[in-house]
């Protein structure tokens, strides 16, 4: 009950420490206002111990006594500022996320840029419930945090917000701020683990596939027999599917071109959405590995054949994305 309510007041002051309404535009600048700061338990502990001295002075009228802590006191205050500016005017801007599946931790990186000609040391960037990723930014330069989510379903996935925080120079005092730049990691489906093989032919088309010769193209996989070539066994699909996973062989046709297709109907009628996406990107990695052309088909959409990088990713974008 007490941890609900510290968590609900802290998601209230993050709130209205932002100033704005997230996503906010890049570059976000972290002015004086944006700029907190409150002792940390070292600091409080410090503090305490400055009192039960000041009193002791006061006690046996210790002149030094009187010294060391107005001392002390002056170098605590000293660390405030310090520690206020080793945040206050840096910038923020992210780069690009990298696609992952579901399941997987997507990896959003930030960019501090250092205005000025001191450098801004020991900082310390985390999302909410993440490990926290230390950097030190250069003077008049900058640095890259890779930011830690776990992605647990497909789609696109909105950065949270940035908690940036320092106690340098003596850990005295935490100085700390919240950002929330517009930034998005697209995630996958999961990849079925254990499927059906990858369909052959769903058809066939009469002229040539993009970059075919004429001789010895890939024509699709069946299951592999003792007596096929092991030069032939698609020896990718099955690292992708555990060694659990039937061996498959590839098939090799002249020139008339055979159309690979991987269709939404081709799964049972029973099947539902997210295990139909799952078995799908399955058998697009499997068939990409392979060095297959191949297109997906889709409800309402159709990617037309081809292979390679681009494909894929189009073909993986769209389940992602699919009844979004």
């Amino acid at each position: 009950m007490l941890s609900a309510l510290r968590s609900n007041l802290a998601n209230r002051f993050a709130t209205w420490a932002l100033r704005v309404r997230p996503p906010e535009a890049v570059p976000v600048v972290l002015s004086q206002r944006r700029v907190y700061v409150l002792p940390s338990r070292a600091g409080l502990l410090y503090g305490v111990s400055l009192i039960v001295m000041l009193i002791g002075a006061i006690n046996y009228t210790l002149s030094l006594g009187y010294g060391l802590v107005f001392l002390l006191a002056g170098l605590g205050v000293a660390t405030i500022l310090h520690s206020f500016r080793n945040l206050a005017g840096l910038s923020i801007t992210v780069g690009a996320t990298l696609p992952v599946f579901a399941g997987d931790t997507a990896r959003f990186p930030i960019i501090l840029h250092n205005p000025d000609a001191r450098p801004r040391h020991l900082l310390r960037l985390f999302l909410p419930g993440q490990a926290a990723m230390p950097v030190t930014v250069p003077p008049g330069g900058s640095a890259r945090v890779l930011l830690p989510q776990p992605a647990p379903q497909r789609g696109w996935l909105a950065m949270p917000r940035v908690t940036i925080e320092t106690v340098w120079p003596l850990g005295l005092i935490r100085a700390w701020s919240y950002a929330a730049p517009a930034l998005a990691c697209l995630v996958y489906p999961q990849p079925a683990s254990a499927v059906p093989p990858a369909p052959t032919f769903s058809g066939i088309e009469g002229g040539l596939l993009p970059g075919d010769s004429g001789d010895e193209d890939f024509a699709g996989l069946k299951r592999h027999q003792p007596s096929d070539p092991p030069h032939h066994v698609a020896w990718k699909a099955v690292a992708r599917q555990g060694p659990q996973a039937p061996l498959q062989t590839k098939q090799f046709a002249g020139t008339a071109a055979q159309a690979l297709w991987l269709d939404w109907d081709m799964l049972p009628p029973r099947m539902d959405v997210e295990t139909r996406l799952s078995v799908l990107t399955r058998w697009v990695l499997d068939t990409e590995a392979a060095g297959l052309s191949w297109g997906l088909r889709l409800p309402g959409q159709e990617i037309p054949r081809a292979h390679g990088p681009d494909h894929t990713h189009a073909c993986l974008r769209a389940l992602a994305l699919y009844g979004g």
